[in-house]
This record gives C-alpha cells, structure tokens and sequence, in this order.
C-alpha cells in the first residue's frame, strides 16, 4: 500500500481511479483498509476544491418535497392555510419557529437548515391611473403588502412622476 495526500487534481484523478479499482473490496482486507483510506481522502480534496454549499430553507423543503412527492397542499397542517404556504414556498413571507418545527417532524429536515436565513422576494407593484386622457404607468417595487403607499395615493404618485416634483417633464 503506497498512499499519500492528494495535492493536485492529478493526485486526484489517480486516486479516483484507484478507488474505483478497489471499491468492492472485502471489508478488513488490505485493498478494503486501502479503499477506506482513499475514501477519506478523496472526500478531504472534495470538501476543500469542490464545496457544495447547502440550500436556503425554501429550496430544501422544496428539494424534500420532490423526494416525498408531495405538493404544497401537504404543507398546510405543517404551514398553515393555502395562502400561507403558498407565500412561503413563493419567499414572500419568513417561516416561522412553529413551522420550523412541524416542518422538521414533517419533512425529517434538520432544524439546522430551516433556520438559515433567507431573501424574501420583492414585489412589483403597477400602478396605473388616467391622467388628461394619457394612460400613466409606475411601477414601484415594495417588500411586502404592509409597505403598500402609505402617505401618497396612487394618483399624486403619477403626479410626482409625470411632472418631477412640479416642474413639468418634456
């Protein structure tokens, strides 16, 4: 047995190559001690060159739910209401820690992945108001329906854009 650490994605190559020769050998033989160790270094190159980073949480429970055939309808035990999982399969709404929970039972995910954090999606709104008969289009983004105008109606916000603050565009 001449084994020693892999360095280059030749040494790589080679010792891939050479697992693959010994893979089927007998557990406790010297090729199956010589299997094993290559096998723990070929997954150190691995994790070092290739990473493969972990899923959001969304994608993981999607990913999960492809594996148990399931549908987002099967989440509302788990979820809530249709809506609701509907917004959180869409990233439109953060889960919460009672979702975490019924979803780590449910799915058999660790918790450890349904807590990372994640991007909600933002969301375009189009507002469209008529206006000395020519059709005016704004499209302001927002993060969530709470964000919705607040202070300015939908109108003085075609007037802000149509005439810049007052001065009239060309």
């Amino acid at each position: 047995m001449n084994i020693s650490p892999i360095k280059t994605e030749t040494d790589y190559n080679e010792a891939l190559k050479k697992f693959e020769i010994l893979f089927d050998a007998s557990i406790g033989t010297p090729e199956g001690d010589e299997a094993e160790i290559l096998a723990i270094l070929i997954d150190e190159y691995e994790n070092k060159h290739f990473p493969i980073d972990t899923p959001d949480p969304i994608e993981a429970i999607k990913i999960r739910m492809e594996e148990l055939n399931l549908k987002g309808i099967d989440l509302i035990d788990s979820i809530g209401g249709e809506s609701t999982v509907s917004a959180i399969l869409n990233k439109r709404r953060k889960l919460t820690i009672e979702m975490i929970r019924n979803l780590t039972i449910k799915l058999n995910l660790s918790a450890g992945v349904l807590i990372n954090d994640y991007s909600l999606r933002k969301r375009g709104i189009l507002y469209i108001a008529n206006h000395n008969s020519k059709l005016q289009v704004v499209n302001k983004t927002v993060k969530s329906r709470s964000q919705h105008i607040k202070s300015e109606s939908k109108l003085q916000i075609v007037e802000k854009v149509k005439f810049n603050n007052g001065k009239a565009k060309k």
